[in-house]
């Protein structure tokens, strides 16, 4: 008699996330976003946590507004609070073909936040122009689907060490970069580093998000960031205050650890990071 093979228990997400106005910017126009979810209930989670991937997904965002005004400030939280709203309900809808469906979930959920976004713009002149970059990662058990529109990023730290910027900037430094014709160096200095090709709203009559996924396991970290962060850090200090920080701040928060970094070398722009943490189960 075959028995079969035992079931794996499901890995732990220890996630931390902070958003800082800077030292220039009168007002914050970063938001974030943390939740699980699952066929009965969507619950928004703290600053910091940890909990099982056992009977759950989990949803983290980092979105960065633009426009005249506090538009930028209200873009951003409507991205996110969009999300809260929608993205669950779809979930609910076809929770078992994850895998095959994820990019036409996250796809309608990326166009309906661009639509409303537009409408508003169109609408209202206090919001004409109004647009917002959206950075989403959708956790599993076994895998990371993420959705991206604009220069926030994704980042992943394997647990064998290094780091891998996921997301696509859309920017044409960002395709520079991705085409080998420039390096981190020459991206960071380049006068057109911060030209967005695609945000959603912001008076484009269409996106193209970036979709992918990737497999994880204990050890595994992901960061969420604005472009506050990356205008302060270099990838290899996000590496280290991830994965690596120093003893006297081994006990912070890893987000807060990245974005009072981020804000000390630079605080021109807001700064947000979200930092995601897979762990070993505990045996019973």
């Amino acid at each position: 008699m075959t028995l079969p093979a035992p079931i794996s228990p499901a890995p732990l997400v220890r996630w931390s996330g902070l958003t800082h106005i800077g030292r220039v910017r009168p007002n914050n126009e970063d938001a974030f976003l943390a939740l699980t979810f699952d066929e009965r209930e969507v619950r928004l989670l703290g600053k910091t946590g940890e909990a099982s991937l056992a009977d759950a997904d989990f949803i983290f965002a980092v979105s960065d507004g633009m426009g005249g005004a506090k538009s930028g400030e209200f873009a951003s939280r409507f991205a996110i609070d969009r999300i809260t709203r929608q993205m669950p309900r779809r979930f609910r809808l076809s929770p078992e073909k994850t895998s095959e469906r994820f990019a036409e979930i996250l796809g309608d959920l990326f166009t309906a936040i661009h639509a409303d976004l537009l409408k508003l713009g169109f609408s209202y002149e206090e919001c004409a122009g109004m647009g917002a970059t959206l950075t989403l990662a959708w956790l599993t058990p076994d895998r990371l689907y993420f959705s991206h529109v604009g220069d926030s990023r994704l980042y992943r730290l394997p647990r064998a060490g290094g780091i891998e910027q996921l997301s696509h900037d859309h920017t044409h430094v960002g395709w520079l970069r991705r085409q080998n014709k420039l390096n981190e160096r020459e991206a960071r200095a380049h006068p057109m580093r911060n030209a967005l090709h695609q945000a959603l709203g912001a008076g484009n009559q269409f996106v193209e998000p970036h979709f992918a996924y990737v497999d994880h396991g204990p050890g595994d970290r992901f960061v969420l960031c604005s472009d506050g962060v990356t205008d302060g850090l270099w990838d290899r200090q996000i590496e280290e205050l991830a994965a690596e920080p120093p003893p006297d701040r081994a006990t912070q928060p890893a987000a807060q650890r990245i974005v009072e970094e981020a804000v000390a070398q630079s605080g021109r722009d807001n700064a947000t990071a979200v930092v995601v943490e897979l762990l070993a189960p505990v045996p019973p």
